[in-house]
Formats: C-alpha cells, structure tokens, sequence
C-alpha cells in the first residue's frame, strides 16, 4: 500500500533517489532514466485521452496507464542475483500483459488497410498525442536497452514497451478514421 504524507523528503537533493530494494542512484542513471521516459509515456497516454470520444479505447488506455505505472515499478526494483528470490515487494511485468497488449493491437489493426507510405505524426488530436505518446515509449525502450547492456531487466518487461509502441502506432492511425485521415510523408517534396 502506498502511502504519501509528505511529498518531499529532501533525501534527493544531493541528486539520487532511492529504488524500491532501499539502495539509492544518481538520477541520471540508465535505471532513473528508463523509468522516467516511462512515467513521460503514461503523462502523454494521459493527454491522449482528454481528447478520445471513443470508450473502448479509452479503456484500453486506462488499463495501459496502470500498467506502466506497474512497468516503473518493475524498472525501480533491480532483478536479484542470479540465484537469489525476488524481494517480496517486486512487481514484474508478465508476459499476459504483453499478450494483452499485442490482442488489442490486432483489433484495432484487423479493419485498417496496409500502409503504402510513411505517414507523419499528426491528424487529429488524439492521434497526435498518441505519435507523441509513441516516441516517448521508444525513447523509454531505448533507455531500457541501455539499462540492460549493464544489468539484468525483466525480458517481459522490454516485450512489453516495444509492444506498447506498436499498439501505440496503430492506435494513432485508428484514431484518424482507421487510417483514412493519416498524415502522409511526401518523400522530397520541398526540393
């Protein structure tokens, strides 16, 4: 259970913050990094569903909101040694989570046509904020790596950010009449 009576503690103001397992880091570390790239994620997610109409979706949304905060969780507690148990306060992504996420992209894609172009963010609003909502996530799944090069992430956990980017995509597209109203890229156009 979460509880916050007070906001600041001022135990960061030597520039480290403190994971879930007690030990603490700089906040620029690939570990602070990734997790905040996640939240910025959630943050647009957010933005995105100020301007959706459409429940489904929004719902869907609400679940990946939640989610990500479980992803920065995951992210805020280091894997154990190889050997040793996870702390009883670990939370980790699972792979249902990823499969979820890849069952709501094929629904969402399963009326669209193929794409023939690249297509530039934008549309309508929600489409705009979930293009923004994407490079966010990959700049988050980019960090991640980063992360991993030097120490052990939850492999379900990387599945599912780049998962989240593709799901992302098509949700951007499906937000723009299902494709109809995309944006698209006009290679040299401006030469």
């Amino acid at each position: 259970m979460v509880k916050l009576n007070k906001i600041y503690t001022r135990t960061g103001d030597d520039g480290s913050t403190g994971l879930v397992d007690g030990s603490r880091l700089s906040k620029d570390s690939a570990r602070v990094c990734a997790y905040g790239d996640v939240d910025e994620t959630n943050s647009v997610i957010g933005l995105v569903r100020l301007h959706l109409t459409h429940t489904g979706l929004n719902q869907i949304l609400a679940r990946i909101q939640n989610e990500l905060f479980d992803l920065g969780a995951d992210l805020a507690t280091p894997l154990p040694a190889k050997g040793d148990a996870d702390s009883e306060y670990a939370l980790r992504i699972v792979a249902s989570q990823v499969t979820q996420l890849e069952t709501d992209l094929d629904a969402l894609n399963a009326d669209m046509s193929a794409l023939t172009s690249f297509i530039l963010p934008g549309g309508s609003a929600p489409a705009a904020y979930l293009h923004q909502a994407r490079t966010v996530a990959r700049r988050a799944e980019r960090m991640m790596v980063t992360l991993a090069d030097d120490t052990a992430v939850n492999p379900h956990a990387l599945a599912y950010i780049n998962r989240l980017s593709d799901f992302l995509f098509v949700a951007a597209r499906w937000c723009n009449d299902q494709g109809a109203d995309d944006v698209l890229w006009a290679p040299g156009a401006s030469r």
